[in-house]
């Protein structure tokens, strides 16, 4: 696909495209440069995680992370270091997000989305029973491989800087406020737990409505509805399931529905086949604290050279289905990241974009062919942030991916439409079209 042979390495792993971004951290697409496996590389910032004192909790919660090998969570590889930075190599799961799912052909039939239901709580289960809580459960967080079964994504990991106090509750606001659970906005402490079986009960209530229980514009307004819990099942809701998320999303967590009542209820049990798995293996836990270490031997080299060529296997690795026209098409469906190609050198689209970006009110932040843009002014879901990245596909064609780092994805994509506007004289178009 392309004659350029500037990569980027991580150690034994050789770096693609950007597939997620974080507060703490950033994932990329990558390949074990012996084998060809494909793999997510999470990037943490290691200035940053000494700045939050977080050392000793995320050592703690990545040796957890290494021993819990579940069926239904992505697993943990291996932990590697450089001088400035962690990287915790994680299993690629290739079907996407089940909120992408949700958001292109809406709510789900009651078999389909317990199917889903039975695997989330299968897996919050084990991990729940290894004191390892996700804090951040939501669709986003929740993918899907090949084979159309459920993986969770982030656990244990997505709020780093959460300490467990000496009263054994968890104090620190976090995650998404429309799946939050009451005791958690109420800064009085609260069990990962029962939080999580609340976030739970809003993800089914999404999978079987199409939308969410709890959502409004006004953030008081927001928190009012959750602590009381003003919801109202749809009436295509049968009332098994009824029955079910009005037990998860109880606002008393002492009188919340548990993980034993749950795996007992009429709902949830129909077809219920729980995961057969070997629990033991031989996991090596040297690599957690080595990671920590001012040692040079214990570092592993990062090797830098910008723009990243694309080659065929990338390009699979972004495709559904292995159909790779849905790369270039102008119509994508509903995503939080898009997706355009150019004849113009890439030195030009980076001109054109962020010429494009700043009278949208847009700060822009560049590094190499990588690009950052922030929206000064906040939306619903607080500043808008999007990330930028050119790729070589080719020594006279460029990729250029447009991703959702933060904010409404709705905004997302009217921004993307004004910005693809302004870019009409750089996006590529084949004769034909």
């Amino acid at each position: 696909m392309s004659t350029a042979k500037v990569r980027r390495h991580i150690g034994g792993y050789e770096l693609g495209r950007t597939i997620g971004e974080g507060t703490f951290a950033k994932v990329r697409f990558a390949r074990n440069s012996e084998t060809g496996e494909a793999v997510a590389i999470k990037i943490l910032d290691k200035e940053k995680v000494l700045k939050n004192k977080m050392v000793e909790q995320i050592k703690r919660e990545v040796a957890t992370m290494k021993l819990i090998k579940h069926p239904h969570v992505v697993c943990l590889y291996e932990v590697m270091a450089s001088k400035t930075r962690i990287f915790l190599v994680l299993e690629f799961v290739k079907g996407g997000e089940l909120f992408d799912k949700i958001v292109n052909h809406g709510r789900m039939r009651e078999d389909e989305a317990r199917k889903y239901f039975q695997q989330l709580i299968n897996a919050i289960d084990y991990c729940h029973s290894r004191g390892v809580y996700h804090r951040d459960l939501k669709p986003e967080n929740l993918l899907l491989d090949e084979y159309g079964n459920l993986k969770v994504s982030d656990f244990g990991l997505s709020a780093l800087s959460q300490q467990v106090r000496a009263d054994g509750l968890l104090h620190t606001t976090c995650g998404t406020p429309n799946y939050v659970a009451p005791e958690v906005l109420n800064d009085k402490g609260y069990d990962g737990t029962t939080a999580d079986l609340w976030s739970c009960g809003v993800i089914l209530f999404v999978l079987l409505a199409g939308y969410l229980p709890f959502e409004d514009d006004n953030v008081l307004t927001l928190y009012k509805k959750i602590s009381f819990a003003e919801f109202a099942c749809p009436s295509w809701i049968s009332s098994g399931a009824t029955k079910l998320i009005t037990r998860m999303l109880d606002p008393n967590p002492m009188t919340r529905i548990t993980v034993s009542e749950l795996l007992e209820d009429g709902w949830f049990k129909k077809g219920y086949k729980p995961p057969v798995f070997d629990e033991k293996c031989d996991t090596n836990l040297d690599d957690v604290d080595a990671v920590f270490e001012d040692s040079e031997e214990h570092h592993v080299t990062e090797k830098t050279e910008q723009p990243a060529a694309l080659n065929a296997f990338d390009l699979i690795s972004m495709s559904k289905g292995l159909k790779l026209g849905s790369l270039f098409d102008t119509e994508q469906e509903f995503k939080r990241e898009t997706r355009f190609t150019s004849k113009s050198p890439a030195s030009e689209i980076i001109s054109k974009i962020e010429a494009a970006a700043k009278p949208l009110g847009y700060d822009v932040q560049k590094k190499n062919y990588k690009m950052k843009l922030e929206n000064m002014k906040a939306g619903r879901k607080g500043n808008l942030n999007v990330t930028t990245e050119v790729f070589q596909v080719a020594p006279s064609l460029h990729m250029v991916e447009v991703r959702k780092a933060k904010g409404d994805t709705l905004e997302f994509h009217k921004f993307y439409k004004t910005l693809s506007t302004s870019l009409k004289d750089v996006v590529w178009k084949s004769e034909e079209d």
